[in-house]
């Protein structure tokens, strides 16, 4: 059973910064790429970032220069630091496998809301 738990999510102001985490169980996490996504009110679900086995890290090109992923494989958790938020990265903030198949076994994920 793969349990996803994300958290780290809240309310802050534009030009601020939050950081997630996805912590897992049930899974070897560090043997899979990982990523975070994103769905907005409206809008379909989108991959914003992605971290390999290796470390090798992706960004929506929306995101880059203001997101990192990091991972902690001792810990089983994978983190999104996000910097520089705007109020078009409001969203519900899920983590899931970044490579197929997906699990089916998605978290709450954390709501980031950016807003004045």
């Amino acid at each position: 059973q793969v349990q996803l738990v994300e958290s780290g999510g809240g309310l802050v102001q534009p030009g601020g910064s939050l950081r997630l985490s996805c912590a897992a169980s049930g899974v070897i996490f560090s043997i899979y790429a990982i990523g975070w996504y994103r769905q907005a009110p409206g809008k379909q679900r989108e991959l914003v970032a992605r971290i390999t086995s290796g470390g090798t890290t992706t960004y929506v090109d929306s995101v880059k220069g203001r997101f990192t992923i990091s991972r902690d494989n001792a810990k089983n958790t994978v983190y999104l630091q996000m910097n520089s938020l705007k109020p078009e990265d409001t969203a519900v903030y899920y983590c899931n496998r970044a490579s197929s198949p997906m699990w089916a076994s998605w978290g709450q994920g954390t709501q980031v809301t950016v807003s004045s």
